[in-house]
């Protein structure tokens, strides 16, 4: 058994405060998320987990990364076909965290998916670099493969047959856009008496409580 007992941090960076935030979560969010590109520590400030309820019935986590976010939600681009995706199509109701530990913060959104528009999705695609687009098609996200030279060899194949080539996005491939219900702000604190602001929308409006740590 390996015992993790004393793996210990004290958070003492900041503090959450109702008399000092924005009554919109959304304009809570791109502050949190500029001042985490400020401090850096780390290449992704945009990787999120996004967990959804499998058709197994259990619940599944995976690190995507966010693309955009306005005051309508949070967008992320995947395979439709792939397990999340079809987790998705059957259960709308996702959840997305960060966490940037070098502001001792998370944030937590649960929300409900539905797919961008074409043009959305279309502008993304094309913006990618080309062998990102060719690895949409080359794999069939979350289905068994007999080894990696099967990826390797279908990318090869692809790079051949689109030389010089336009790369359709193909219609399994595409962007989610996560419409929030509630989005929770965690900020570290000492002793572990954390500071928790809970959003709640209701009838429009944002509800705003202060949770226990």
């Amino acid at each position: 058994m390996k015992d993790l007992s004393d793996y210990r941090k004290s958070y003492e960076k900041s503090e959450l405060l109702e008399s000092s935030i924005s009554k919109n979560p959304f304009e809570l969010f791109a502050q949190w998320f500029q001042e985490a590109e400020e401090i850096g520590g780390s290449e992704e400030i945009n990787a999120m987990t996004v967990a959804t309820i499998g058709l197994d019935g259990f619940p599944k986590n995976r690190v995507v990364l966010l693309k955009q976010f306005t005051d309508e939600g949070f967008v992320f681009f995947t395979n439709y076909e792939s397990e999340k995706g079809k987790a998705i199509e059957e259960n709308p109701n996702v959840c997305l965290s960060f966490f940037w530990h070098n502001s001792e913060r998370q944030v937590i959104i649960k929300g409900i998916a539905t797919k961008t528009s074409e043009k959305i999705s279309d502008d993304y695609f094309y913006s990618r670099p080309t062998g990102s687009q060719l690895g949409a098609i080359a794999s069939h996200q979350s289905e068994v493969i007999s080894n990696r030279s099967f990826l390797d060899e279908k990318i090869q194949s692809l790079e051949s047959e689109f030389d010089g080539k336009k790369i359709e996005r193909p219609h399994y491939w595409g962007g989610y856009l996560v419409k929030p219900v509630e989005i929770e702000f965690w900020q570290g604190r000492p002793n572990r008496l954390h500071d928790r602001i809970r959003f709640q929308l209701h009838d429009l409006h944002w509800n705003i409580d202060r949770l226990s740590s």
